[in-house]
This record gives structure tokens, C-alpha cells and sequence, in this order.
């Protein structure tokens, strides 16, 4: 009986030895009398008990590897402080465990000389502006470095780069000297695109005016013209129609010169109003005189038969 028992405890313990189970994202490196001999992958695994041994379980999953902040001498003699992170999956778990004593230190170590030799390149303004740049390089030369290691670089990020209190200061100064800069320059060429409005919104109105003044002059003196033209339109037929009348009437010469010394009359008899006669009005006025004397001839002659009539009555 105590035997068997004993024999159940064996069987129990090369049991455990033997069967291993396997979790999922995960690899164990079998051993077999201490030389590698196989990758068991996730599931039930058996192994000889005493022959085999797991020598490491290997996880498949993405895993990061915070860098601790390293001191950096830019190119310009700047020491600044740069934090970064790994992203990093193993890709051959045999390689992993035999041809690096250890992975993980191994990046960072990698990871800390290749940072210090890019940055070193470069100036202080450039890390600050480049670090797209700076994660694309260092992330290529440490999955090359890494590669015979079983391991593959996926990203590198730079999480921070603090320079010295000192330079910190004086990029905040220039920072708000170029805020200021701008704003002062933005400031001018708001007003000067405002007096540009200005300007042009005067001349426009100006351009408008001018023309409206243009248009009502021209209308006014069309309207003058045309005002002139119906009166002397008007004027042409009164006097076609005075001519026509006086075509009509067939006027001998005598009243024409009575007419003419009519309105000679007329013209007179203003103050200030110096008359010329002209000479037809002079041969007028010298066939009035003519008729007026043959008028008093006549009168004289009718005097003198009155007075012969009365005598030969008286007798």
C-alpha cells in the first residue's frame, strides 16, 4: 500500500514536469540537457521530465520600454534633456533569449547612444521643430541594430525635450518678441488695408460725383438747347407768320415808313436810349415833310376862294 502511494506521488510529479500548459501571446524555450531544443507555442505542451527544461517564456505581444531621460549636448553647445519610449515586439523568441544577454537593456543602451548621435547633429531650434524627423531615425537605425536580436523597432516617440532653465527663459522672451513682432505687423496691415478701403471708397465716390455732375450739366444743357430750340422754333413762325401777313397785305412804301417811325417812336421814348436813323427813315421823314407843306399849300388855296366868294356876295 505504501508503495503504490509512493508511485502515485511519482507519477504526479513527472506529470507536472512533463505537461506544460502554453497561455496565449506566449512562447517557451525548451531545453534538452542544456541545449535548445524546441519553441513550444501556446497550448499543452509535453517535455521530458529531467531531459527538458523551460529555459524562458517569451511574450509575443507589442511592449514598450520607457527610456530614462538622457542628457543631450545639441549642436550649438545646448545640454537639453530628451524622454523617449520604444515600441518593440520580439519576432524570433530563440534569438532573443541566445544572442543577447539582455533584450531590454540592450535597446535602451542602443536606443541612448543613437538619440545622442542624431541630436548632436543638430541645433536647438531644429530638435524642437524636427522631432518628426528625429522618431523616423532613431526608430530605423534601432529596428536594423535590433533585427539580429530577434526583435523588430516599430515606433519610437520622443516624449519630451526640456532645455535649461536659462535657454527657457530667453525662448520665452523671444517667443513674445515674435508674438509682439507679429501682431505689430498684423496690426499695420489692418490699418493699412483699411486706409487702402478708404482711399478707393473716396475715389469711387468721387468718380460718382464727377459723373452725376457730368449727367446733369449735360442734361441741363440739353434741356437749355432744346428749350432755345422750341423759341426759336416758335420765334421763325411768328415771324413766317407776320411775313406771311404782310405778304398779304401788300404794303406800299408809305406805310412801311409810317410803321418804321412808329416803332422808331416807341424806341424813342426810353431815357437812357440814343436813336440812329438810319437813312430810309431820313427819306421818310422828307416825303412826311414834303406831304405836310403840299397839305398847308392846299389849306391856303381853300383860304383864299373863301374870301373871293364873300367879296362877290358883298357886292
Amino acid at each position: 500500500m505504501t508503495f503504490l502511494i509512493v508511485l502515485f506521488i511519482i507519477i504526479l510529479i513527472i506529470a507536472a514536469y512533463s505537461i506544460k500548459v502554453v497561455k496565449q501571446s506566449e512562447v517557451y524555450i525548451i531545453e534538452r540537457l542544456g541545449k535548445f531544443s524546441k519553441i513550444a507555442e501556446a497550448g499543452l505542451t509535453i517535455i521530458i521530465p529531467f531531459l527538458d527544461q523551460v529555459r524562458s517564456v517569451v511574450s509575443l505581444k507589442q511592449q514598450t520600454m520607457d527610456i530614462p531621460p538622457q542628457g543631450v549636448i545639441t549642436k550649438d553647445n545646448v545640454t537639453i534633456t530628451i524622454d523617449t519610449v520604444v515600441f518593440y515586439k520580439i519576432t524570433d523568441p530563440a534569438k532573443a533569449v541566445y544572442e543577447i544577454q539582455s533584450l531590454k537593456k540592450g535597446i535602451e543602451y542602443l536606443a541612448i547612444t543613437t538619440i545622442r548621435d542624431i541630436v548632436g547633429k543638430m541645433d536647438l531650434d531644429q530638435t524642437f521643430s524636427s522631432r518628426d524627423s528625429i522618431n523616423d531615425e532613431l526608430r530605423s537605425k534601432l529596428d536594423d541594430a535590433t533585427d539580429q536580436w530577434g526583435c523588430k523597432v516599430d515606433r519610437v516617440e520622443i516624449k519630451d525635450i526640456t532645455p535649461p532653465a536659462d535657454i527657457r527663459d530667453a525662448m520665452e522672451k523671444q517667443m513674445n518678441a515674435e508674438r509682439n513682432k507679429r501682431a505689430l505687423i498684423l496690426q499695420a496691415e489692418g490699418e493699412k488695408q483699411s486706409a487702402i478701403t478708404i482711399a478707393e471708397g473716396r475715389k469711387e465716390a468721387a468718380i460718382l460725383q464727377a459723373e452725376a455732375d457730368k449727367e446733369t450739366k449735360i442734361r441741363i444743357a440739353a434741356g437749355e438747347a432744346a428749350a432755345i430750340k422750341h423759341v426759336a422754333e416758335a420765334k421763325a413762325k411768328e415771324i413766317e407768320m407776320v411775313y406771311s401777313a404782310i405778304s398779304n397785305a401788300n404794303p406800299d412804301d408809305k406805310l412801311v415808313q409810317l410803321k418804321s417811325l412808329e416803332a422808331l417812336e416807341k424806341v424813342a421814348n426810353g431815357e437812357a436810349n440814343k436813336v440812329f436813323i438810319p437813312f430810309e427813315a431820313t427819306a421818310a421823314l422828307g416825303s412826311l415833310g414834303a406831304i405836310k407843306d403840299v397839305m398847308k399849300d392846299d389849306t391856303r388855296k381853300r383860304k383864299m376862294q373863301k374870301e373871293i366868294k364873300k367879296d362877290d356876295n358883298n357886292e
